[in-house]
């Protein structure tokens, strides 16, 4: 039985634009929220109206800077003790997900302490797209719902009508990713080898797998600098293949990202709207995410399947 708890819709102040459309997709219109900063800069958000007893779902993306993830942290407190009945948050990028693991020795597995500080900040669910690593669900000690931008993207690249269709994965690590993009169109799948020095540089790259004749299109959770999917992208071309494109679901853009995807080799990236755009770009299609998420937070909601929403695309 459907819940007889009010629901609100809020936003933080990183997601505004997205967070309007998801709300119009549910059905509802935005709750305001006031964001106060004191002279040195400290943050104190607070809720404009009274949601005790409500169902309430708060809408932020946690890309840098800190402070956004630092306010929806707060505002998932003021909403404790606001005595919300529910407290749901909407990520549609988290943020620090790929720190998952120790991959040197003396670091932070800094996506695990997020979600601890979830936690101690009173989250009742989560509901998020495209982590960087799936297995992050089991970092947080409360429900995940765990979105698939595939059900976004698919959709768009059958519009194309392109023939043989290969996918790529520009390393081992996202090869479940891209081998499920590939069962949609009953394609054949590819793996670029990468080797880095560190964080945002890759020092060696090799293709495993045949691309000669094909279209291919390249699948990642995310973009940052872009170095890695332009070279893939010009790797791929030497390789013999028409046209490569790109999917990523989380525009991060870094640095000199805009530049580098200009002046790729890259037909097209296509990315989603959970990162607000900062400048336009001819070689960038943005799809929006928000009816998906509209429907997840109705699907809650109504204590109905979320699975159902991605596996008919």
């Amino acid at each position: 039985m459907a819940s007889l708890n009010p629901v609100k819709i809020f936003s933080g102040s990183a997601s505004q634009q997205l967070a309007k459309q998801i709300a119009r997709h549910y059905g509802k219109d935005l709750g305001t929220v006031t964001l106060q900063r004191f002279a040195d800069g400290e943050l104190s958000p607070s809720f404009d109206e009274s949601i005790r007893g409500c169902d309430i779902f708060i809408i932020q993306s946690t890309f840098s800077p800190a402070e956004n993830l630092l306010e929806l942290l707060m505002l998932v407190d003021a909403a404790r003790r606001a005595s919300a009945h529910y407290v749901t948050v909407v990520i549609p990028y988290f943020g620090y997900s790929r720190q998952d693991r120790k991959d040197k020795p003396r670091v932070s597995i800094a996506a695990k302490l997020v979600a601890n500080l979830f936690t101690a900040a009173g989250t009742d669910r989560l509901i998020t797209i495209d982590l960087h690593a799936g297995q992050i669900q089991g970092f947080f000690d409360f429900p995940v719902d765990h979105l698939e931008g595939a059900s976004v993207f698919v959709p768009y690249l059958r519009s194309k009508n392109l023939d043989n269709l290969v996918f790529a994965s520009p390393d081992v690590g996202g090869v479940a990713r891209t081998r499920r993009f590939a069962s949609h169109f009953s394609g054949n799948m590819v793996i670029v080898d990468k080797q880095r020095k560190k964080a945002n540089e890759v020092s060696s790259m090799q293709l495993i797998g045949d691309v000669e004749g094909a279209h291919v299109v390249l699948i990642d959770d995310l973009i940052d600098t872009g170095g890695t999917i332009c070279k893939a992208g010009k790797l791929i071309l030497e390789k013999g293949a028409l046209s490569v494109r790109a999917i990523c679901t989380h525009p991060v853009m870094s640095g000199n990202a805009h530049e580098n995807i200009a002046n790729s080799m890259l037909e097209e990236l296509i990315v989603s709207d959970t990162i607000p755009m900062t400048q336009s770009n001819p070689k960038i299609t943005v799809l929006t995410v928000a009816e998906l998420f509209g429907k997840a937070i109705g699907r809650i909601r109504d204590n109905e399947s979320i699975s159902s929403l991605f596996i008919n695309y």
